[in-house]
């Protein structure tokens, strides 16, 4: 008898090829702050004189349209060694993917953090609404982003693409069956032989009716998305406000939900559903997609290693919102009106006479706001010139920062006369983190004024401190 052959596994290798790193590390800067230098060991394959080579180039081909998305420069330098690469982060945060230059696959990634921090953004999300921000990228996953980012930052939007979702489910006629006392609709007289009469109940008859109702299917899914949520924002909502009033959002969704049981979808029927045409609406699909994002475990963010989401937070359309809000709030207690120059009702038009020299087309103030015989414009800044001239004086203030200052004062005075008004007020509003802005206000440094009377009317200047959200 012929014995068999046991086959025997080659022993395993333990070796890398030398163009993969060994990990997927992430780069992580601030908004506004000092560029981060790369590391080439992790993008190109080992080289004899550990630099970039000339590889440099085909990581700036491989990265520009994600470095573009998120507002990160690209800085090319060289020193003795060669060729010297750094990211200086810009206005926005987020998280955006880093590939080889070898390999043309993620292979890291670079996070910009909000530089007031992220209860400061969570804040002003919370009050401006959750749909603003943040913009999702169409980019490759973020490796590791999700434990360096607070939950809520993907959590929010995701919860209210789901709000809107549930609210816009049309109720429609749909076939529903089920045992009933009394005939209804048309009765299923082979499942009444085979169920109700074996089984000997009689008086049971199996019904098809048309029903008018919300899709459950849907909603079943909604609701286990809305669960999985809250566990994870309830994970960290003890020291998390943020987290825990999103949790408590939740909870108020789903009790919308009761009448359905949670279901998780699977990818195959998510991407069915959207690849269907019957999602007629940016709403249906933008739902199909953030559920899509909880079944993928990316929904949330936060305090997990898995990969992220590419996303971005315009900050200085974020902090012109939350301005507005503000402007908005004090115009009503003293019977204001507001013209906002994001929708268009602030624009004054510049005539040039050769329009090839034309360098400005438009002087747009963010804010106008109109009572009786006093204007007062008002100009978002998302800048710390405030905090920096408390902080250092004016003496130690960097040049370029001093020419920025008198730049945004040059501008909101140009504001100030397009308007034939007796009194005119003229406010920059910066933003101070929470602790710099207590401070100031309590010693009457939250607010700087300068005043000045020309051709009969009073126009008062003001730098104004303002506390980006809260602690």
């Amino acid at each position: 008898m012929a014995t068999q052959k046991t086959r025997t596994k080659p022993p395993r290798l333990n070796w890398r090829p030398n163009f993969v790193p060994l990990q997927k590390g992430l780069y992580i800067a601030t908004d506004h702050g000092h560029p981060i230098t790369l590391d080439p060991s992790q993008f190109i394959p080992v080289q004899r004189d550990q630099g970039w080579g000339s590889f440099a180039e085909n990581f700036i081909r491989g990265n520009e349209t994600a470095l573009r998305a998120l507002g990160a420069e690209l800085i090319l330098s060289a020193n003795k060694n060669g060729p010297i690469l750094q990211l200086r982060p810009g206005s926005r945060a987020g998280a955006i993917p880093l590939k080889s230059s070898h390999t043309g696959k993620v292979c890291s990634g670079f996070i910009v953090k909000p530089r007031f921090g992220w209860a400061g953004v969570g804040h002003i999300l919370s009050k401006t609404g959750w749909h603003a921000a943040p913009q999702f990228l169409p980019l490759p996953a973020v490796p590791g982003s999700g434990r360096e980012i607070p939950p809520w930052v993907i959590a929010g939007p995701v919860l209210s693409r789901l709000a809107q979702l549930l609210n816009s489910i049309k109720r429609g006629y749909r076939l529903k069956q089920e045992d009933l006392g009394m005939p209804r609709g048309r009765i299923l007289w082979n499942s009444y032989l085979k169920e109700s009469v074996v089984k000997g109940r009689w008086h049971r008859l199996p019904c098809q009716y048309p029903d008018l109702g919300s899709d459950p299917e849907l909603r079943s899914y909604i609701r286990w998305a809305l669960e999985s949520i809250k566990k994870e924002l309830l994970r960290v909502g003890a020291r998390d406000l943020i987290a825990l009033s999103l949790a408590l959002l939740s909870q108020g969704l789903i009790e919308k939900l009761l009448d359905v049981n949670p279901h998780c979808p699977t990818a195959t029927r998510l991407h069915r559903m959207l690849g269907s045409g019957g999602l007629t609406t940016e709403i249906h699909r933008h739902g199909i997609e953030a559920l899509s994002w909880v079944v993928d475990e990316r929904g949330m963010g936060g305090g997990q290693e898995q990969d992220g989401l590419s996303w971005q937070i315009p900050l200085e359309e974020l902090w012109e919102n939350y301005v507005e809000s503000i402007v908005r709030e004090e115009a009503r207690n003293v019977g204001a009106t507001v013209k906002v120059g994001r929708l268009n009702e602030t624009v004054f038009p510049l005539y040039w006479s050769d329009v090839t020299h034309r360098s400005l087309g438009h002087l747009v103030p963010d804010f106008v706001v109109s009572r009786g015989d006093h204007i007062k414009i008002v100009d978002a800044k998302y800048k710390a010139h405030l905090v920096d001239l408390d902080e250092t004086g004016w003496r130690q203030f960097t040049e370029d920062a001093k020419q920025a200052h008198r730049a945004d004062i040059h501008q909101v005075l140009a504001y100030a006369s397009l308007f034939d008004a007796s009194s005119i007020e003229a406010v920059l509003m910066y933003p101070l983190r929470f602790e710099t802005w207590n401070e100031l206000k309590a010693t009457g440094k939250d607010r700087s004024v300068a005043e000045l009377n020309a051709g009969g009317r009073r126009l008062r200047v003001e730098l104004r401190g303002v506390a980006f959200g809260a602690a």
